[in-house]
């Protein structure tokens, strides 16, 4: 499909393929490089009877970026490889029982010279590289391939989008695409419309690094999807794709923090899972500035299971030193990244994928005050502290229910006097959150009340207790009972328990 031929991050050849449509949208997300490696020491080391197949097609996502990708690319054009190749060809056409497949594929030949040698120093028989568009010769190579003994490397080049001229001229706007008539040979046009919250992250970080020499921006693997597109372009010597390695992404920035930088980490919430112990002991251990801005925090629909951004502020929270919050819409958004900015230790900024309700951002950049909340609405008996945009879904319930309704804004330092005063002048609490509910910002909430012996009934509202299937945003929200209609529902059900 258009697209395909291996889709990754942008960050180098050794990876698992994918289908179009994010890193990973039907299954799991592909190891890091430091993960196949380690793989590929401890299967030289067993020496099982296996088949890696290495799926080189230059790019991902994004340009593939590292020293292994253009290590292979320059052994590719070498004149030693297409010398000996050609000898090669030569030699082996005298033996019946690989002379055809010499001719077609010449796997073995790439094996006489240099490339091979890294995957020999794992244990490893190098062969290839094979045409991987060439079926006939990939399945013959694969068959010759299956008695032979101890650990194989493949090696196979394909092309992105191979086979549909308009995604081989632009694989990156063709790795993952809407619904398309490929007659017209060209992707619909956007609808224009609000701008998405990556797009009010890459903005900031323009903004701000016009500003301060010091900033740097980190992404792994993810350009186009995080909003980096403009900055990198901008500022390309303070821009570093590390590639699909999460946990040296966070490493990194804590270097930079170390020397005076002020990193700002691009990540998707639920990549930046891989990097927790490097959160923890290389950032928060040594309370480094560094600022995460976590995109696709909560339900991002299409992608699934594997990359509901479910679980950030549950292990976010429970790290000392850090900072959580959690905009309601676009400007908070704008202003809580430079709330983290300014902070001397590590922060996150978590927030959606899409577009939120449509405000202006304001250009002016004001510091929040940390830690502190806001009243949205007054009202009486309920209060509803909402973490994040499903604050603009509660106001529904808020009104029919005549309750207050508070954008609490930090899960971190959370504004532990405005939830005391509203325990005293309120019969009950609801919490919600686009985060799991077991250890969300709703938990925090509970421990805060019955560490001060303020026993309220409180409602936990947001991801329940299992994966979240796929689905649009809209779709999985009104069946978690998240939207509108559904959290006024709940919430008055819950009352009149």
């Amino acid at each position: 499909p258009p697209g395909g031929g291996g889709g990754g991050g942008g960050g180098g050849p050794l990876r698992a393929g994918r289908p179009p449509g994010g890193r990973g949208a039907v299954g799991a997300p592909p190891p890091p490089p430091g993960m196949a490696f380690e793989a590929l020491n401890h299967a030289g080391d067993v020496h099982k009877d296996m088949l890696v197949v290495l799926n080189d097609n230059e790019m991902s996502i994004s340009e593939n970026v590292g020293a292994l990708n253009n290590h292979l690319a320059r052994l590719m054009s070498g004149k030693l490889y297409t010398t000996i190749r050609e000898g090669g060809k030569k030699v082996l056409a005298g033996l019946p029982p690989v002379k055809e497949l010499a001719k077609r594929a010449e796997e073995h030949l790439k094996g006489m010279v240099v490339p091979g040698t890294l995957f020999e120093e794992f244990g490893f028989n190098y062969i290839g590289p094979i045409d991987g568009h060439d079926i006939h010769a990939l399945v013959e190579t694969l068959r010759n391939m299956r008695n032979l003994k101890g650990p194989q490397l493949l090696h196979v080049k394909t092309k992105k989008g191979k086979g549909y001229e308009p995604a081989e001229k632009d694989p990156i706007g063709y790795h993952a695409v809407p619904k398309f008539n490929p007659d017209d040979c060209a992707l619909p046009k956007s609808a224009g419309g609000k701008p998405t919250f990556s797009a009010i992250f890459g903005q900031w970080l323009c903004d701000i690094a016009a500003k301060d020499e010091r900033v740097v921006g980190i992404t792994p693997a993810m350009r186009e999807g995080s909003g980096l597109v403009k900055f990198s372009q901008q500022y390309p010597d303070r821009y570093f794709d590390v590639a699909i390695a999460e946990q040296h992404a966070v490493t990194f920035a804590a270097g930079l923090a170390i020397a005076d930088q002020k990193p700002v980490v691009a990540i998707y919430s639920s990549f930046l899972q891989r990097a927790y112990d490097q959160l923890i002991h290389d950032v928060a251990l040594q309370n480094l500035p560094v600022l995460f801005a976590i995109d696709r925090a909560g339900l991002v629909g299409a992608d699934g299971p594997t990359h509901q951004g479910a679980f950030d502020i549950s292990f976010l929270r429970t790290v000392p030193n850090m900072v959580v919050m959690t905009p309601s819409d676009e400007n908070e958004c704008r202003q809580m990244l430079y709330t983290g900015y300014l902070c001397n230790g590590p922060a996150a900024v978590r927030y959606p994928r899409g577009s939120g309700t449509g405000i202006q951002a304001e250009s002016e950049m004001q510091a929040l005050p940390l830690g502190k909340g806001r009243v949205v609405r007054e009202g009486k008996r309920t209060a509803i502290l909402a973490f994040g945009t499903l604050l603009q879904q509660a106001r529904t319930a808020a009104e029919a229910l005549d309750a207050t309704l508070v954008d609490m804004r930090f899960v971190k330092p959370m504004d532990e006097e405005l939830v005391l005063s509203l325990a005293a002048s309120h019969d009950q609490f609801v919490t919600l959150e686009d985060n799991a509910i077991m250890g969300g910002a709703g938990s925090a909430v509970n421990e805060l009340l019955m560490g001060s012996k303020q026993c309220k009934p409180v409602l936990n509202l947001g991801l329940p207790d299992r994966f979240i299937e796929q689905g649009t945003q809209d779709e999985i929200y009104a069946l978690l009972g998240l939207d509108s209609v559904g959290i006024q529902t709940r919430i008055e059900s819950w009352l009149q328990a």
